[in-house]
């Protein structure tokens, strides 16, 4: 293997399957900063650092008792974990849009929203987001550097290189935040985190799928849906539309409340004499 393919490869694992994580911790933390809780970011980062510790204990669980194959069932229901506390986390930022509710006093507000309970979900979602790529990352870098000349230049050139592209996409995406209204932003990072769980969903049941747990019906699946690296089978996309319709009827019944709410606080007008 030369060294040219080496370091494209090693660039491809690493950017791949790092890409969807730090795409995650990076909405999130550019929403902590943005809303003025900067100092909840530590359990963030805490999550992904114990996800990548822990994604080398499994590597080794996986290497020495499994062959080096993931399991399939394990990976599944840490993507259904993922996916409900992103769900969890985007229907919070959405429910905290307006921003009468944070301008007054941002910071303690923003202090009493992120409670223990929140700020658990977001080292969950970080752990549970790195975790879910890092064995797989680590497994597919021992069998290149087995197949090329080991942990050598080209290969850690090219983890080197993937791993400055991840820092520059997540530099870029907080200094985008800083710069987008609070409003736009908590919409943004609520809608990401929805399709991430969308995505989470379907690739979990292509896991069972493969384990011949669900059925695969993939016949009419618009090809785009593939194209958009979603499960383009009908089982799935039946589960997913499911989920899209719940949460809109819940933004339709949380509008319904919140009209209900404005007009009984609206005060009554008294007509001048």
């Amino acid at each position: 293997m030369t060294d040219g393919s080496t370091f494209a490869q090693a660039f491809t694992i690493l950017f791949r399957e790092g890409l969807e994580a730090l795409l995650v911790i990076s909405a999130l933390a550019a929403f902590l900063r943005r809303a003025g809780a900067a100092e909840r970011i530590t359990p963030l980062y805490a999550g992904a650092a114990a996800a990548a510790l822990a994604s080398l204990g499994m590597a080794w669980v996986f290497e020495t008792y499994f062959d080096g194959n993931h399991n399939d069932l394990i990976e599944a229901v840490v993507m259904l974990l993922a996916a409900a506390l992103m769900f969890y986390m985007s229907g919070w930022l959405f429910v905290r849009q307006d921003p009468k509710a944070w301008q007054a006093d941002l910071n303690r507000l923003a202090e009493r929203a992120l409670g223990a309970g929140t700020t658990l979900s977001l080292a969950g979602i970080a752990f549970l987001a790195v975790f879910r790529e890092g064995a797989e990352t680590v497994l597919f870098l021992h069998a290149l550097a087995r197949s090329a000349n080991g942990f050598d230049g080209a290969l850690l050139a090219g983890l080197g290189v993937a791993a400055l592209a991840l820092a520059g996409m997540f530099v870029a995406m907080q200094w985008l935040a800083l710069r987008l209204p609070l409003r736009p932003m908590f919409l943004l990072t609520s809608a990401f985190l929805f399709v991430m769980g969308l995505k989470l969903v379907g690739d979990a049941i292509q896991e069972l799928q493969e384990q011949v747990i669900v059925p695969v019906s993939n016949d009419g699946v618009p090809d785009f849906v593939t194209g958009l690296g979603f499960n383009g089978s009908w089982e799935a996309l039946g589960i997913q539309g499911a989920i899209v319709l719940a949460a809109l009827a819940g933004m339709a019944l949380m509008r319904v409340r919140g009209r209900s709410n404005d007009r009984a606080a609206a005060p009554a007008r008294v007509a001048p004499r």
